[in-house]
């Protein structure tokens, strides 16, 4: 088994996730008292958040290059941004380590193929919906993405910035969300990706009329089968 190294804390809620769905599927896989093989580098997501907001991304890549730097020296064989708005920095992290990254997005659109769907709405922080570094990615796997108005985009974001990366869970937040996947559906949406990893916390499938993806899980999904393709 290879060892999966975790970029996390932003934040640490969704990395618990990502901790326990790792474990989860390869016991499910393997059996018996097996486990993943993981390291985990947790940065501080209040310094992330300050850059983020400051658009000072190359100095947060730079947090997060340190962190790919130190997971490399402690044995991982590949690696996780376990997060999806600091995909944004995916390239500067890549290209710190001789170590793969498993793309958040790859992910996710191999899943949204894999349903034989072509247009999908994004749920993210306003950067992952309103920049293009996410929306460009799922585009290059010959995806059709649709982003929310510009007043759901504001709740959204709020919602995760305040109270998912807390640990809070309002019912009239579910209920909010459930309002704008009802307007993505009507605009033509076939599926919903969940495009950020604490939106799993809020949002499952019972709130979509359409397909849901979760990209936590996804992503996790992809790292224990990349971490169990030889030797087995």
């Amino acid at each position: 088994m290879k060892t999966i190294g975790l970029i996390g804390g932003m934040s640490w809620e969704s990395t618990a996730e990502y901790y326990r769905l790792l474990n989860e599927q390869v016991r499910e896989q393997l059996g018996g008292f097996h486990s993943a093989k993981c390291v985990l580098y947790s940065v501080d997501f209040a310094e992330i958040e300050r850059l983020q907001v400051a658009g000072r991304w190359d100095e947060a890549g730079e947090v997060l290059a340190d962190a790919a730097r130190s997971l490399r020296n402690a044995g991982a064989d590949m690696l996780l941004i376990c997060t999806n708005t600091m995909h944004k920095v995916a390239d500067q992290v890549s290209a710190a380590v001789d170590i793969p990254l498993l793309h958040l997005a790859d992910a996710t659109a191999a899943a949204v193929q894999a349903a034989g769907l072509h247009r999908v709405g994004l749920l993210g922080t306003a950067f992952t919906m309103e920049q293009d570094f996410y929306r460009d990615r799922l585009a290059g796997h010959d995806l059709k993405v649709l982003v929310p108005d510009a007043d759901d985009r504001a709740v959204v974001h709020r919602v995760i910035y305040e109270e998912l990366v807390l640990g809070i869970v309002r019912e009239e937040s579910r209920a909010a969300y459930g309002e704008v996947i009802g307007r993505l559906v009507a605009s033509g949406a076939e599926g919903i990706i969940l495009g950020c990893t604490e939106i799993e916390l809020l949002i499952g499938p019972e709130q979509s009329p359409v397909p849901v993806f979760a990209t936590t899980r996804l992503h996790a999904e992809a790292a224990v089968t990349a971490a169990l393709a030889t030797g087995r």
